[in-house]
């Protein structure tokens, strides 16, 4: 059995299905993927904790809104960080939790660039969905255990768009990035595992089971 922990997009979930794998998704929100009959709506440690199932596979993808190195700018300024800091804390428990369970065969962490490179190990790859047939750019670390790397399947271009900063700097990022002016929509976007990645765990993880 396969579970995609912190996934309610079940993007994952179903390239695993597509391929006759059993999987399911688990997040504390309700799936947004169309099959609930898939997902586990609560904490996944209340799954994980059950030492009487064995899971073959689990892909995990914890909240990083306290660990990504964007979120840590914040944590320099004096009148923010003591309110953030339990939270990060949180957050880094709450990432390292997947190393702590016996019951785990093979496992996959991921999380964009942040803390967790110097508070745990730097990953075993990063990735980037221009590698994986999408036009844009999101660096994401995966940490892996009884894993291969994740092989690169169709690469192109990024598509970027140049902008200015609030300090006057010209920058770039990708397009997809403003996909939605709400605040809570976009971030909610980003989050989400982009297809052709989904697509490249379920055929090359999916052969290892």
């Amino acid at each position: 059995m396969i579970l995609v922990a912190c996934e309610e997009s079940q993007t994952v979930c179903k390239a695993f299905r597509e391929l006759g794998h059993e999987t399911y998704s688990c997040d504390i929100e309700p799936c947004s993927g169309g099959y609930p009959e898939w997902h586990f709506q609560c904490d996944v440690k209340s799954i994980l904790n059950d030492s009487n199932i064995i899971w073959d596979l689990v892909i995990a993808h914890p909240p990083c809104t306290y660990l990504c190195s964007t979120g840590q700018a914040w944590n320099y300024k004096p009148s923010v960080n003591a309110k953030r800091e339990p939270f990060v804390d949180e957050a880094i428990n709450f990432f390292m939790y997947f190393f702590t369970c016996f019951n785990i065969k093979r496992l996959c962490v991921e999380n964009p660039v942040g803390i967790i490179s110097t508070r745990f190990r730097k990953p075993d790859q990063y990735i980037e969905p221009c590698d994986f047939g999408h036009t844009a750019r999101k660096k994401t670390g995966l940490w892996l255990i009884n894993l291969p790397k994740l092989e690169a399947t169709i690469t192109v271009p990024p598509l970027l768009k140049t902008y200015i900063d609030k300090h006057g700097k010209i920058r770039t990022r990708s397009v997809w990035m403003d996909a939605s002016d709400n605040k809570k929509e976009r971030a909610k976007f980003r989050s989400k595992t982009f297809d052709g990645i989904a697509e490249a765990m379920a055929e090359q993880w999916g052969k290892l089971l």
